[in-house]
């Protein structure tokens, strides 16, 4: 059910002043921001505030316990003096990315983060934890906090009336509620905002698996105006104090799209029942990025935008990895290869437990054999002359004609490879030649395609079924 403004301000108020019950008591949504600080050997975490947001929880709290656990993190919340687990998620960051870089050899950084939880209504603890290297999590912090004091602090809802329902179907504790955050558009633009999240979620909720549980999703789009048009792209010497603060060029990548600004996308956001947000930046160059449980971005105006949203949507809602290995990236190589947790690559340790083995036909080989050789000659001149059109600074429809090319030359090698349409073990994946396995040869999480393997499908759904199903 798609909604006016006029209506969708009714709705939302409507969501503002509902009662949620959970075990006999009003549940709001609380959120914790902290400091995560640290480098490449040791990490710290400290407060910065306790906050209740205006709006009720959106989550599901038929669901408390995560079960799915798609992160490099995971967090707990326990009743102080039972010790039961009220509530838990798990969740990955910028931070759990930047200390694989480079710098964080070198220097120490400091990340602002926030977990989201039902408010408890007495003192509770928070439990966070990492994944060790067999994958499981241990403790790297814990507190005590109680709700109850007067130093939480109590947000208001500040931007509700400038809320637009694209797609709404139900309440939100029942569905997955999308937040599309506009970044870069200043108030003589957010007609050209809307009108863009209205088409980008219409490809959204147009692509399987999405498209078969459309009726699980609320979709909701929110621009603050920024004074200046655009966002910021260093590389380039453009800069911006956009509200959002996305920006091109994170951890020196130039099509990586991220913001730091964690507490000021989270107060503006706060106005709205979320679990999921999208940042769509005011911008035409290609570029994006996706981190689960926290946010994931696409140039808005990009050719490639219906790709960028729906790849790192991928990565945001599902914790998918990434399937393609060819491109640069910031992140160091692993120094020895280990089962990775993500749900779409895997090591292939032990082949008689291939995670996905549900979906391979016995006669399909394991190891799988694809055009490799074929497709990385092509992808790596196809870097390399990538890279050199970037230092150039060519126009963009220069750039966008090269992904064209390079994407027609994958469809055409893929095309008649004899195991284009079978679930196996791909070798390539994670950013790495050798080591890691795909579940096949083509995915919209390793080439430009438009689709999904099944693998990952089966993961998205997996998610969705978190936050719309009651527990079984």
């Amino acid at each position: 059910m798609k909604l006016s403004m006029k209506t969708a301000v009714v709705v939302l108020f409507a969501i503002c002043c509902t009662v949620t019950a959970y075990a006999g008591e009003t549940v709001q949504t609380m959120r914790l921001d902290y400091y995560h600080s640290g480098n490449a050997e040791s990490e710290t975490f400290s407060i910065d505030e306790l906050v209740l947001e205006p709006l009720p929880f959106p989550g599901n709290l038929a669901q408390p316990t995560d079960k799915t656990l798609r992160g490099k993190y995971a967090f707990e919340i326990l009743d102080k003096e039972s010790g039961a687990l009220l509530w838990s998620r798990s969740f990955s960051s910028i931070y759990g990315e930047w200390e694989t870089t480079a710098e964080a050899q070198l220097i120490d950084r400091t990340f602002h983060e926030s977990l989201r939880f039902p408010a408890p209504q007495s003192e509770f603890r928070v439990v966070i934890r990492k994944r060790g290297a067999d994958n499981g999590f241990v403790t790297v912090w814990e507190t005590g906090l109680d709700p109850g004091d007067y130093l939480v602090h109590r947000e208001s809802a500040p931007y509700r009336d400038d809320v637009t329902a694209i797609e709404y179907n139900g309440d939100p504790r029942e569905k997955v509620d999308l937040l599309l955050l506009g970044d870069g558009y200043t108030a003589d633009e957010i007609g050209t905002f809307l009108d863009r999240a209205k088409e980008l979620t219409e490809v959204f909720l147009s692509t399987s698996p999405f498209r078969e549980h459309r009726s699980d999703f609320n979709v909701w789009a929110l621009a603050p105006p920024a004074r200046e048009s655009g966002v910021s792209r260093p590389s380039t010497g453009t800069y911006r104090d956009s509200p959002i603060g996305a920006t091109y060029d994170a951890f020196r990548s130039e099509r990586y799209v991220l913001t730091y600004e964690n507490k000021a996308w989270r107060q503006i956001a706060s106005s709205v029942p979320y679990d999921f947000v999208e940042i769509l930046t005011n911008s035409d160059t290609y570029g994006g990025g996706g981190i689960y449980g926290l946010y994931s971005t696409a140039a808005a105006h990009s050719e490639w935008a219906a790709y960028l949203f729906v790849h790192e949507f991928g990565h945001h809602f599902a914790g998918l990895a990434d399937e393609y290995y060819t491109s640069s990236v910031a992140y160091e190589a692993p120094e020895s290869i280990t089962e990775p947790y993500e749900p779409n690559v895997t090591a292939l340790l032990d082949p008689a437990r291939l995670k996905w083995k549900q979906h391979t036909e016995s006669a399909t080989p394991i190891p799988t054999p694809w055009p490799k050789e074929a497709y990385e000659e092509h992808s790596l001149a196809y870097q390399a002359r990538r890279a050199q059109m970037r230092a150039e600074n060519v126009a963009e429809s220069e750039m966008n004609q090269l992904f064209h090319e390079d994407q027609q030359f994958s469809d055409g090698l893929f095309s008649t490879a004899p195991y284009r349409d079978a679930v196996g073990a791909f070798e390539g994946a994670n950013y790495q030649s050798k080591g890691y396995y795909r579940s096949e040869m083509n995915c919209i999480m390793f080439t430009r395609s438009s689709d999904f393997c099944r693998v990952c499908s089966d993961a998205i759904e997996q998610v969705i079924d978190e936050y719309t199903r009651p527990a079984e």
